[in-house]
């Protein structure tokens, strides 16, 4: 479960990029991300996976204040749920399907279990 509950984002020299957005998503549910150029998405998916910290509000992944992790522990979070960025960061010396099982190969999925999630519609 991913919740924002009236979470703001201003960065330094700038007008606020978010403004009290509040919104649940279920665990289970996929959901999409999208608006203009300077809506604040990419802002949302960083306040996510603690990428940033919230200016006010509250972001919370299973119920796990985001803003109060440990730097240690935000890996641990982040393997909770998946996010693609406008940059993906694709190695270019391999492939589509190379490109998405080497996170999984990091985590220890391999074979045909990883063949299975790679495959996944």
């Amino acid at each position: 479960m991913i919740q924002f509950d009236q979470v703001s984002k201003r960065y330094p020299g700038s007008d606020e990029i978010l403004q009290r957005v509040s919104f649940e998503i279920a665990a289970g549910e996929l959901a999409f991300v999208t608006g203009h150029s300077g809506a604040g998405k990419s802002t949302l998916l960083k306040l996510m996976a603690a990428i940033d910290k919230p200016s006010s509000g509250t972001v919370l992944i299973g119920n796990q204040n985001v803003s109060k992790l440990r730097p240690r522990m935000i890996p641990y979070l982040r393997r909770k749920f998946g996010l693609v960025f406008q940059d993906h960061k694709l190695l270019y010396d391999r492939n589509c399907f190379e490109n998405v099982a080497l996170p999984l190969y990091i985590n220890g999925i391999t074979g045909l279990e990883a063949a299975k999630r790679i495959r996944a519609r």
